[in-house]
């Protein structure tokens, strides 16, 4: 099993959990702030399963149906991802604004702030995991998964802050006032991983400095003549690459093929663990003028 599937394994587990002792807790006492946290961990086993269905059809080979395979699988659960945790802020925001309104006295504020105490524990850990993985994995749904386990660290932190406030203090508005900021951080936080999914989706060419080292590569190759129609993007974990090479119209196409080869593997290089997918078109000149036309 690869290690990304393990990783939605143990995020999904964590969340389940976490779902169980915050949702208990937080109706229990009537925090909003915690029962904002206990909808968000309900939402990461959520995310966290469908990551798994994502990544394990992600992986699948391509096929008569699929001839470029199903990488994109991975953006799309990356968006769907962010917008499931925009909605759920929305609804957070909602609620914080109700509780401003009308006011309620909380309770079992001790068993609340033990919840919060072990989800920070738990939740820390699972961070520091995932981010592992995707240093080593660069996968853009772990990624997603990452910051998204982070947010919850730092809105954890938050509502363990406001129940030590409301209890020291009496005043049961600052867990609607921190319910409220926890929504406005949500959907500061959903808004990378859906652009990101979004131009991914749209076949956005690479970004400017791998660009750049593409045609560097291209420029000290010394059999060529130049090159034009240089076309990028990326989808999931692999990488389309598309040029026109310009070779001397003499060349022999046994020597020309050959240095297509090496390019495309030059290619690959350039983008370690990735699964670089490479069309170099040989033109005996340059024709990129009629292409224009």
């Amino acid at each position: 099993m690869r290690l990304e599937k393990k990783a939605t394994i143990v995020s999904s587990s964590v969340a389940a959990v976490l779902v169980l002792f915050k949702m208990t807790v937080g109706i229990l006492s009537g925090s909003i702030a915690l029962l904002a946290s206990a909808i968000d961990s309900f939402l990461d086993l959520s995310i966290s399963a469908f990551n798994y269905f994502a990544l394990h059809n992600a992986e699948k080979p391509a096929d008569a149906k699929f001839n470029f395979g199903r990488s994109k699988i991975e953006p799309l659960a990356a968006v769907i991802e962010g917008v499931i945790i925009s909605v759920s802020a929305l609804f957070i925001l909602y609620q914080a604004i109700a509780n401003i309104i009308h006011q309620k006295e909380l309770s079992y504020l001790d068993a609340s702030i033990g919840v919060m105490l072990v989800s920070i524990i738990i939740t820390a850990a699972l961070v520091l995991f995932l981010r592992h993985v995707a240093r080593k994995t660069d996968n853009m749904v772990i990624r997603a998964d990452a910051l998204h386990y982070q947010t919850d660290l730092l809105s954890n932190a938050a509502v363990l802050l406001a129940l030590f406030l409301v209890a020291y203090s009496g005043e049961a508005l600052i867990d609607a006032v921190l319910g409220l900021l926890i929504a406005l951080y949500m959907l500061y936080s959903a808004y990378p991983i859906i652009k990101e999914g979004i131009l991914m989706l749209l076949d956005a060419a690479l970004e400017p400095e791998e660009l750049e080292r593409i045609e560097a590569l291209l420029r000290q190759e010394r059999e060529i003549r130049g090159y034009h129609d240089l076309l990028t993007r990326r989808s999931g974990s692999d990488i389309f690459i598309s040029v026109h090479i310009v070779f001397e119209p003499d060349i022999l196409l046994y020597d020309a093929h050959n240095v297509s080869d090496r390019i495309e593997i030059g290619f690959s290089r350039l983008f370690p663990g990735k699964n670089v997918n490479s069309i170099v078109h040989m033109d005996p000149y340059d024709d990129s003028d009629q292409a224009e036309t």
